[in-house]
Formats: C-alpha cells, sequence, structure tokens
C-alpha cells in the first residue's frame, strides 16, 4: 500500500496529528496485527491530544503571564501560610467553572504574583481563556485608550476572558477614573467570569484605598465564595 497520498490527503485536511501517527505506525511492523478500529483508535487520539496541546500553547502565549510557573512546582515548605489543600483545590479549576474568583495578599516578596500564574497556567491547560495584567499598566493603558477610540474595545477583552489575574494592586489611593475603571470591569464580570487578585493591602484597607466612590458589596461583603464567589489565599 502506497501511504504517502493518504499522508499528504490528512495534511490537506489539516489532520497532522492523525497524519504524523499514521506515518509512525506504518514504520512499526509489530503494528500493522492491529484491527482497522484500533488503528483508527490510536489516530484519533493523536489528533486530539496534538489539538489540545496547540490550543493550551496557543492560550498561554495570549495570556501573557509574567511568570513561567506550574502548580506542580508550588514550594509549600516555605513559612508563607499558604494552605496546600486550598491550593490544590483551587488547581481543579472548578472554582472558574462557578464563576468564583480569588484574592491572593500578602507582604511584598512572598510569590503572589508567582501563584496567580501557576493557577493562570493550569486554567490554560484546563481550556480556559486567561489574561495577566499588572494593575499599574492596565490603568495607564485604560487612560491612554480613552484619547484613542479602544476604551470600549479593552473593556469588552477584558469582561469576555475567563480568568483575569490584575496583579500587584498596591497600596496607592486610586483617583476617579481609576476608580470608574475598576467598576466597569468588576461589573462586568461578576458571576459571569472569575478574576483574581493580588495585593499587599489587607481587605479591611480596601475601602480607605478605593475611596466610598466606588461601591464594593461584590469584594468586601464577606470572602467566603458561597456569599460572593470571592475566596481569600494567603500568599
Amino acid at each position: 500500500m502506497l501511504i504517502n497520498p493518504t499522508i499528504d490527503m490528512l495534511r490537506e485536511l489539516g489532520l497532522y496529528g492523525m497524519a504524523t501517527a499514521f506515518q509512525e505506525l506504518d514504520a512499526q511492523s509489530e503494528a500493522r496485527g492491529l484491527e482497522h478500529g484500533e488503528w483508527l483508535a490510536i489516530l484519533l487520539e493523536r489528533e486530539a491530544t496534538m489539538r489540545r496541546q496547540k490550543r493550551f500553547e496557543a492560550r498561554a502565549r495570549a495570556a501573557k503571564l509574567r511568570h513561567d510557573a506550574q502548580i506542580e512546582n508550588a514550594d509549600f515548605r516555605a513559612a508563607r501560610g499558604l494552605d496546600r489543600n486550598l491550593f490544590m483545590a483551587l488547581a481543579g479549576c472548578d472554582w472558574i467553572r462557578k464563576h468564583h474568583s480569588l484574592l491572593i495578599t500578602g507582604p511584598a516578596g512572598v510569590g503572589k504574583s508567582w501563584l496567580a500564574c501557576a493557577l493562570g497556567h493550569k486554567a490554560c491547560r484546563e481550556d480556559f481563556s486567561v489574561a495577566y495584567h499588572r494593575v499599574p499598566r492596565l490603568f495607564a493603558t485604560l487612560a491612554l485608550a480613552r484619547g484613542d477610540g479602544r476604551y470600549g474595545r479593552i473593556l469588552k477583552s477584558l469582561a469576555k476572558t475567563d480568568l483575569l489575574i490584575l496583579d500587584d494592586w498596591g497600596p496607592e489611593k486610586l483617583n476617579d477614573d481609576q476608580r470608574r475603571d475598576l467598576l466597569e470591569i468588576i461589573e462586568d464580570r461578576y458571576e459571569r467570569r472569575s478574576t483574581i487578585v493580588t495585593s499587599q493591602v489587607v481587605k479591611a484597607d480596601w475601602r480607605r484605598n478605593v475611596a466610598s466612590q466606588l461601591e464594593m458589596r461584590h469584594w468586601l461583603r464577606q470572602s467566603a465564595p458561597d456569599r460572593t464567589g470571592w475566596a481569600g489565599l494567603q500568599g
């Protein structure tokens, strides 16, 4: 049997995983004893695996995560109060499926950004869209976007992302434009998408830093996910 025309046809159809697997199986003498159904199952599995990997790579590139962090490399020995059971439960991504959100707090240098990026990496593997933004730079981008017509488009993109990571919310008090920006982002996503916020600011100080003009009822009633959709993780 001439296999080259078959391989060429598979590639023309965009079935690159099947084409590669077909070529490899044909080169293995023991594979010739397989039934047709077994061949087909192997080819389909390879195609599905390759497509999942390509989707993950595309989502990871689009996410632009700050750290190349993975759940498996999390260090639970460091004295930073990280709850291993809670973190591994979050790695299952069920909270993203339920449109809950996560607040990671702690002093500088304990690895809040790394933990957020590790959860973002796992979300990419679970086929969720992810976007990472440092809060100061995001506010600067939105300020510029008001003048060049991109403001609505950026907010729409943020609203559609399955998991939005807002990293490095600092202790500085927000100005009026930043309050409005934050309100728009959170209101668009509340109970529709999931958000991770990392911050050195303890929750008790959020009202003072954000100021009373911004309605924080979705964030500050309680951190329990069964009431507001927000859970807390100490970094």
